[in-house]
């Protein structure tokens, strides 16, 4: 029985309704639907955990998947300009075909460094790969570029640190402790500018002064005894979009800042883009599911997720960005996977994961100007 996902008309109907608002309204508002679990994430999967560090001193930040009993892994880097850990390990020819967490994480190749700290934290627990003389965790990370995000006050030079990696699985266990003896009521992950997301962007293409808020985003789609689930933190040069309507959600804006673009028809019409150098954008996410697949397998639910990004960005995986996306299978459905249905589980879940990052996002201001988010541009 296919999942009872809210509709993206539903959604949007939701978005416009908001706008009748005070904006302390619509504040509360979004804080009581991301304590609903109804949108479900990765975290409704047994066995992983999903946790964010956000800091306080400038918009960056990491999330992370525990899967501390181990996940079979697979990875596809589509974009042209890609910060990543570990992916090579991923590769089905090699060794190792289990992962026991994966990071994602802004402040650039900075970032890559939070990744120890999520080792760190498994290490503490004796949880990784057995080695005869101790356990090394396995920590793919990918990395997106929030550096040009600075508010007045900030501090520059943070980025997601060991520190910010280790904060993270801590979070993610509060937010859904390991052990049965401490299970009380699940706090769904955060989206919006949270993690990974907090410090990113969207709409690019005609400058950082045009564009608008991007963020972290979840979602959870189940068919038959099949669970996938999505955290996309997204960042792209492209505009987010609807994927049944093609309705841009947020993206570049008008010369005035007062109106959404259409970046795509805007280029096609002819409008020259403004120069932005390559790796300066990603969209980054991993999709887990309950199935039993093999690492190939894993390989191809992460290829198959990109199609969620192609459906939700526009465009996307452009030569400007550095579009990651890690897969990771529990093994705990037994039953014979369905590889084709499983793939547009995962194609879904990811555009809606990415969908979910623009509708939590909310606008900031920073040293160059102010960063509007969907709520509200959107007529």
């Amino acid at each position: 029985m296919a999942s009872h996902q809210p509709r993206w008309q539903d959604r949007a109907g939701a978005l416009i309704k908001g706008f009748q608002m005070t904006s302390q309204n619509i504040v509360n508002t979004r804080l009581s639907q991301r304590a609903n679990p109804h949108y479900g994430s990765i975290a409704d999967i047994a066995g992983l955990h999903v946790g964010h560090f956000t800091s306080s001193q400038r918009l960056t930040g990491c999330s992370v998947v525990l899967a501390p009993q181990g996940a079979v892994g697979g990875v596809d880097v589509r974009g042209a300009a890609p910060g990543t850990r570990e992916t090579d390990l991923l590769d089905p020819s090699n060794l190792v075909d289990k992962v026991h967490a994966v990071l994602l994480s802004g402040g650039s190749a900075f970032g890559l460094d939070a990744a120890s700290g999520v080792m760190r934290w498994l290490d503490e627990r004796s949880l990784g790969f057995q080695t005869g003389h101790g356990c090394v965790p396995i920590v793919p990370a990918a990395v997106l570029f929030d550096l040009p995000l600075v508010r007045e006050g900030d501090n520059a030079k943070i980025r997601p640190d060991a520190a910010a990696g280790y904060a993270a699985c801590e979070d993610a266990l509060y937010q859904k402790p390991m052990t049965a003896s401490a299970m009380r009521s699940v706090v769904p992950p955060m989206s919006g500018n949270v993690g990974a997301g907090a410090g990113a962007v969207v709409g690019k293409l005609f400058g950082l002064n045009r564009a608008m808020k991007g963020g972290m985003g979840h979602a959870l789609v189940k068919v038959g005894p099949w669970q996938v689930g999505a955290m996309v933190a997204c960042n792209a040069v492209g505009d987010v979009i609807d994927p049944a309507t093609g309705q841009v959600f947020a993206g570049a804006r008008t010369a005035d800042g007062t109106r959404l673009l259409n970046s795509q028809q805007a280029l096609l019409a002819g409008q020259s883009s403004a120069i932005t150098m390559a790796g300066t954008n990603t969209s980054i996410g991993v999709v887990a599911t309950n199935a039993t697949l093999s690492k190939a397998q894993a390989k191809r639910l992460a290829m198959s997720a990109h199609d969620g990004f192609a459906r939700s960005i526009r465009p996307a995986h452009t030569t400007l960005d550095g579009d990651t996306l890690f897969a990771i299978a529990t093994c705990a459905e037994s039953t014979e996977p369905d590889m084709l249905l499983l793939t547009v589980m995962a194609a879904e879940a990811t555009a809606q994961a990415t969908v979910n990052a623009i509708l939590f996002a909310n606008g900031v201001h920073s040293l160059k100007g102010y960063l509007p988010s969907a709520m509200e541009l959107n007529p």
